[in-house]
């Protein structure tokens, strides 16, 4: 059995520039222990088709012992979010769910979606300089909004909420705005209960389960889950890429030109910066898995990101290649736990590029970016920089 010598849960590791070369070089042995600073030993699966079969048998490698590090054991939320589920019970939490962000439900979103980038980028443009990580957050931020109806009275709350909750620099206040948002959830659940409208909030509070209505717990777990999901993801996302952009300016010259196909080129930008670094299992079974006996209880971590720079899958896997095609990243998941929002996610990364293409000449950096302090959406807490309009 090999033991790593470095954390992997150090989020200082993945900002280096340097991070591929580690992880090629640790990947020689694709499964091995890594002693972590705050969840003690984990089993960490460094290889593409490892991580995939880990990720795909639901039976063997089980979610209700958590999925991400750094977020302490037995979760309260086991066997009550979508997360925290596998079988029947996920299927049926992710059931009422899906028609929201499907492709035929993003498409009604679609038009909405692009007013809201355009806005956005034409007022960074009019500021000429900004902070890019903010400049971007109000897109998936208002469309979460929209889908879980919250009251226009009330947005200006939940984006102050949100905006502590997901852009303060410490865990510390990123928990206290959590903390002040689920009680606004809680509430909004029982209103819904009362009087329920055409809406996400709506749809989970009436979902019922073999005769049982969802508890208000299992329902603002699951509203909590989709909304960190659903601004997180897209936010980190689209700072990364644009900073991977910045250090590609052929590249951004091409998709800004037409050269390149967007479509295309999301994908291969999800699977270079894969900001969703780990997804966390445990063994329900004893098993073996490259090499390795793996005991029932013990913790496995498939790291994202090492996968999807796996060079027996992806060819230079370290180049950012627009057209790469086929291009099977982890980025969005695999198998039963594939990110629900994913269509959406796309149509919103989408609106951003294509609004930044059409306005925006360059994107000149003002200052150095800074690195958030986290190993489950790894990004970017700023990203100073001046747009140069067409």
């Amino acid at each position: 059995m090999t033991t790593t010598t470095i954390d992997l849960t150090d989020p200082a590791l993945w900002a280096r520039d340097d991070v591929g070369a580690i992880i090629d070089e640790l990947r020689a042995v694709p499964v091995q222990r890594t002693e972590t600073a705050q969840d003690g030993p984990v089993w960490s699966v460094l290889d593409y088709e490892l991580g995939a079969r880990v990720l795909t048998d639901n039976r063997t490698f089980g979610s209700t012992g958590g999925s991400l590090l750094g977020t302490g054991g037995n979760p309260a939320g086991a066997g009550k979010m979508m997360a925290l589920t596998d079988g029947p019970r996920h299927r049926e939490l992710r059931a009422p769910v899906l028609p929201y962000f499907s492709p035929r439900g993003v498409r009604t979103l679609t038009e909405r979606v692009d007013e809201l980038a355009d806005a956005v980028v034409a007022d960074a443009v009019a500021e000429g300089e900004t902070d890019l990580v903010r400049m971007l957050a109000p897109v998936p931020l208002i469309v979460m909004c929209d889908l879980l109806g919250i009251p226009h009275d009330d947005r200006d709350l939940v984006v102050a909420v949100c905006d502590e909750a997901f852009l303060a620099h410490t865990p510390q206040q990123r928990r206290a705005g959590h903390q002040r948002l689920i009680p606004y959830l809680f509430e909004q659940v029982m209103r819904r209960r009362a009087q329920p409208g055409d809406d996400l909030i709506s749809t989970l509070a009436a979902h019922r389960i073999d005769g049982r209505r969802l508890s208000v717990e299992e329902v603002v777990l699951n509203l909590d889950n989709i909304l960190v999901g659903g601004v997180q993801t897209v936010r980190h996302t689209a700072a990364m890429s644009l900073w991977t952009l910045i250090r590609h300016p052929q590249a951004w010259q091409r998709l800004r030109d037409g050269e390149a196909d967007l479509g295309t080129a999301l994908d291969e930008l999800l699977r270079y910066t894969s900001v969703g670094l780990h997804v966390l299992r445990t063994a329900n079974e004893r098993t073996e898995l490259g090499g390795e006996v793996i005991e029932a209880g013990d913790r496995v971590a498939v790291w994202v990101w090492a996968a999807d720079h796996d060079p027996a899958v992806f060819d230079q896997p370290h180049e950012l290649r627009l057209d790469r095609s086929p291009n099977r990243h982890l980025a969005l998941g695999l198998g039963a736990h594939y990110c629900i929002g994913a269509p959406l996610a796309r149509a919103e990364l989408g609106a951003i590029f294509r609004a930044l293409f059409r306005r925006v000449a360059t994107i000149e950096p003002t200052g150095a970016p800074v690195h958030n302090q986290s190993i489950i959406n790894f990004g970017l807490d700023l990203l100073p920089v001046r747009l140069h309009a067409r």
